[in-house]
């Protein structure tokens, strides 16, 4: 049962419940704090208008009453003595014996909003009968002040019994208010979020299904809003999914024709070889352009087939120093040594970055060999430029050359696969493949810029996984 409770707080309709439960007792004590402070002061004004009109009635003759009469006017006064300030003369108009010292005095006169509640606040925690005194102005303007003493203990009793009915009273308004709340956000709000995530677990269960696609009907703004961006999203993603079905079945049937056209052109290639050595010259030209071709065709099935097997494996995350493996990328591609073509790399000897060390070098690797065989196409000299470095958000690699730039045409596609290539032979696989490889990093791969002085590409590692709250 505990467990049950614990999950019905941790949702919406839950957590509102404690809310509203928390702001009804908060609505409980800004009512009841006030209310009895008000009560106290009013049951001590009450006290001094019965002394004031018991004295008043005293003064009105000359004679001496009798205690006895003197002891009723009190008890009826509920309190010990009156004391009376009449043109600056203090004068003690009724009195009795006081059964203990003053405890505190409360002059009314001078009590503001928070003293009046802090003295209530006093007297409900203090379960002692005390005396105390209490100064007030007359009634009607019949003197200067008029000052009483008296005990807590009844006007205690009288506090704590009004102090129940108000909680009571305002206990059944807040309960009926916090219930017809409940009830208007469980129809307003959490009734259509629910409507929404079954919804979205019926859309799971089929995406590919148009009619499952949610039909937007909120009534309050943001969820209408939320509604129409989630059919947006499944509409979307149905066409997607049906797009790449029939991309796979095509994929497929692209896969079958490559693999047989890789045999023949295999074949082909075994007789290409036997005629090379053809006393014919006009068939002797003729082979080394047909041996290209042919290899061309052979290495573009086996990269078809390779990129519809691939599945990059999620990157096994760790820590080392890039500088190594800008070094090894360097050394890999036969660029350490002296040749036409030279590789510069900057980075400092600490820097450390967290990344998939495999897949980050195929990634470099790949941008690098592009580099390399665009300067060589062109039949002259070069540089290649691997650096890396950090900013506050991201790690970061650049790889620059002083190629011819790619042409406009690669650069409108340069990371789809197949349409990207910006050389002759080429399959535009490579930046397709190491654009994916970055992505499940979290990071991205960008093209600086591409021009006659040359491309530049720079590589972004975030270093920080960003979560969705």
């Amino acid at each position: 049962m505990r467990q049950g409770r614990g999950k019905f707080l941790n949702t919406l309709s839950g957590r509102f419940l404690l809310l509203t439960v928390a702001f009804v007792m908060l609505a409980e004590i800004l009512i009841f704090v006030p209310s009895i402070a008000r009560f106290r002061a009013d049951y001590l004004l009450l006290h001094l208008e019965k002394a004031q009109i018991a004295s008043l009635a005293l003064l009105t003759t000359d004679e001496t009453i009798a205690p006895d009469l003197e002891a009723e006017l009190l008890v009826n006064a509920g309190v010990f003595n009156v004391v009376l300030r009449r043109d600056e003369v203090r004068q003690l108009v009724l009195s009795s014996p006081i059964p203990a010292a003053v405890y505190e005095t409360y002059d009314l006169r001078l009590a503001g909003p928070w003293v009046l509640v802090r003295d209530a606040m006093a007297v409900l925690t203090d379960p002692m009968n005390r005396v105390i005194r209490v100064i007030g102005n007359p009634v009607q303007q019949a003197g200067l002040l008029i000052e009483v003493t008296m005990e807590t203990g009844p006007m205690r009793k009288a506090m704590v019994e009004y102090g129940f009915r108000i909680l009571v009273l305002s206990a059944l308004i807040s309960a009926v208010t916090a219930v017809l709340l409940f009830i208007a956000v469980q129809t307003m709000i959490v009734g259509p979020i629910r409507r929404v995530v079954r919804h979205m677990q019926a859309y799971a269960e089929a995406p590919e299904d148009a009619r499952r696609v949610i039909a937007p009907s909120a009534g309050v703004a943001e969820l209408r809003v939320a509604e129409e961006a989630l059919q947006s999203m499944q509409t979307q993603l149905t066409s997607a999914l049906r797009q790449k079905e029939r991309l796979a079945q095509l994929g497929g049937a692209v896969a079958k024709i490559s693999h047989d056209l890789r045999n023949i052109l295999t074949t082909a290639q075994l007789f290409a070889d036997r005629i090379e050595d053809s006393a014919d010259p006009a068939v002797a030209r003729s082979v080394p352009k047909l041996m290209g071709a042919i290899t061309r065709a052979i290495n573009l099935c086996e990269s078809t087939l390779a990129f519809g097997r691939a599945e990059e494996p999620a990157p096994r995350m760790s820590r080392f120093a890039v500088r190594t493996l800008l070094e090894e990328v360097v050394e890999a591609e036969a660029l350490s040594g002296a040749g036409e073509v030279a590789c510069i790399v900057d980075a400092l000897p600490g820097l450390m970055i967290r990344a998939d060390a495999e897949q980050l070098f195929r990634v470099v690797s790949n941008l690098v060999r592009n580099a390399r065989q665009a300067i060589e196409a062109t039949g002259r000299g070069g540089t290649i430029e691997v650096s890396a470095g950090e900013d506050e958000q991201d790690w970061w690699l650049r790889v620059g050359d002083t190629g011819p730039g790619l042409p406009a045409k690669a650069r409108e596609h340069l990371f789809e696969a197949f349409q990207g290539n910006a050389r002759k032979g080429g399959t535009g696989l490579g930046l397709a493949i190491a654009a994916e490889l970055v992505r499940g990093h979290g990071g991205r791969l960008e093209l600086l810029r591409s021009d006659a002085e040359g491309t530049e590409f720079v590589i972004r590692l975030p270093k920080q996984v960003h979560e969705v709250s």
